[in-house]
């Protein structure tokens, strides 16, 4: 098995000495652009031993086993040239997406439209490939191995408080997908699908619990749904699901899920599972609001995504999302929107997650919300994730992992006896809807079982804002009585 790691590690220091690099970001896009097509090639080398009619879509000339593999092959700039004036326009333009290979064609074509060689010598340019080319995608231990190294480029890429975009930890793509349970023939979508972590879950969950013939794995190919609407977080997901099988992922879109106004989503547009994580805390450009109900307007990103999702999910679908915890508490067409879940679909668990599980990138505190669209919500269960023992927050080296999921695992019980088998516990509680719509519609409710916790509920902060007040006008009239005694008796001395 070749050292990912290392390999990894190696070329970004041979990108650190090109003048055409600038930046990590940068130096991902690079390094994606010729990972994809590296991966794309080794794939097309086992579809050709599958399948005895098999047509590439890319020129021979294009091919990577043409231009990059031979390690003393073109380089400086010959190679340069070729890149910049053959590879990436005929990528982007020229591919023939009809026909035999028509639809690997249009992915490709996809992939590269916003794609760029940002590396000016081609000389290191020569170094990186090689370095690439010491990978074999199609050995399952290099396979396995770069997984890894993938969720890591995934980590690098981030910085935080980049808009509320940033990626799921694979710990919480695992227990929303098992806990959602996607059956095979149930169509999935991710509409924010970033680098395709949710997708990439719901392909292993499908194989190892349905999966038992080639019309099953054709099913399931068929199944997986994505929108991603950044061109590298596109790229990424693509060659995320070709390494997952999916040989043509034509359902993955580069598109922002949000441009299209919500009425044009029709019947044959929804879907039985949405699983995702949608971008929060950034703003929609101008205009993007006018697609959805005058009611339910606003430039905030994850607003928008709730109101599509209750939209796009079939009668009885089921979804699970991730949100901050200005979602609980916020108002004004947030409340008209958490009412709109409430009586659509039934939020059957909350499940509150510890500070530090987004860490680095965020310390906004997030829930994970399971709801089942098509009747109203008459009870919600909460369930307060604890940290491990021994663990006070969660960082890079020491992440949170699946199997702290188990007490909710264990706890959970069946949406079809409406969860008769759940019971209070120090971790779980459940609201009434009564007692929701008395508190207008605010979700931010404490676990009753601890002691007092910070809130964020508007009213009891500003009721603490006005005593604190209270006290400090108290205190500055007091001192004010001391001072003009003092001064006073200053003054007959």
């Amino acid at each position: 098995m070749s050292n990912v790691s290392g390999i990894i590690k190696s070329i970004q220091d041979i990108m650190r000495k090109d003048v055409g690099v600038d930046g990590d970001a940068q130096r991902i896009s690079q390094l994606v652009w010729m990972f994809f097509l590296k991966i794309f090639d080794d794939r097309e080398a086992e579809l050709e031993l599958l399948e005895d009619d098999y047509t590439s879509p890319l020129p021979k000339q294009l091919r990577w086993r043409a231009w990059a593999k031979d390690s003393e092959g073109m380089t400086g700039d010959e190679l340069s040239d070729f890149v910049n004036l053959q590879l990436f326009p005929t990528l982007k333009n020229k591919l023939n997406i009809l026909g035999p290979g028509g639809k690997r064609g249009l992915v490709v074509k996809d992939v590269f439209e916003d794609a760029y060689n940002y590396m000016k010598s081609g000389t290191l340019m020569r170094q990186v490939i090689n370095k690439i080319s010491e990978i074999n995608f199609n050995t399952k231990e290099d396979r396995h191995t770069f997984g890894s190294i993938y969720e890591q480029i995934l980590k690098d890429l981030q910085s935080a408080g980049n808009a509320g975009e940033f990626y799921t930890p694979r710990a919480v793509t695992q227990f929303i997908v098992d806990r959602v349970n996607p059956k095979l023939d149930e169509t999935v979508l991710d509409p924010a699908c970033g680098t395709g972590g949710f997708l990439s879950c719901t392909i292993e969950h499908k194989r190892q619990n349905y999966v038992k013939s080639a019309v099953d794995e054709e099913t399931l190919q068929a199944s997986i749904n994505g929108v991603e609407k950044k061109s590298m977080p596109h790229m990424l997901c693509v060659t995320n699901m070709i390494l997952h099988g999916i040989d043509t992922p034509t359902n993955i879109k580069h598109d922002n899920t949000l441009s299209r106004p919500l009425r044009d989503y029709t019947n044959k547009d929804r879907v039985k599972v949405i699983v995702t994580n949608p971008p929060f805390g950034g703003m929609e450009e101008d205009g993007i609001e006018n697609n959805f109900p005058a009611t339910f307007r606003t430039r905030e990103t994850a607003d928008l995504f709730m109101t599509l999702i209750i939209h796009l999910l079939k009668d009885q679908g089921r979804a699970a999302v991730v949100l901050p915890d200005g979602f609980f508490f916020g108002e004004g067409m947030k409340t008209r929107l958490k009412e709109k879940l409430l009586a659509e679909c039934n939020l059957h668990t909350i499940v509150r997650l510890p500070n530090g599980v987004f860490n680095p990138y965020t310390g906004i505190k997030t829930n994970l919300l399971f709801f089942t669209k098509g009747q109203p919500t008459e009870q919600i269960w909460y369930y307060d994730h604890p940290y491990p023992e021994g663990v006070v927050s969660y960082n890079k080296t020491k992440p949170m992992r699946f199997e702290e999921f188990q007490p909710e695992i264990d706890w959970w019980g069946s949406e079809g006896d409406g969860f008769a088998a759940r019971v209070e516990t120090e971790q779980a509680w459940k609201v009434s809807i009564d007692e929701i719509k008395g508190r207008n519609y605010n979700l931010d409710i404490k676990n009753p079982h601890v002691g007092e916790q910070v809130t964020h509920d508007p009213e009891v902060l500003l009721a603490k804002y006005a005593k604190q007040q209270e006290e400090i006008s108290t205190l500055r009239d007091q001192l004010k009585s001391i001072l003009a005694a003092a001064l006073g008796n200053g003054g007959a001395d």
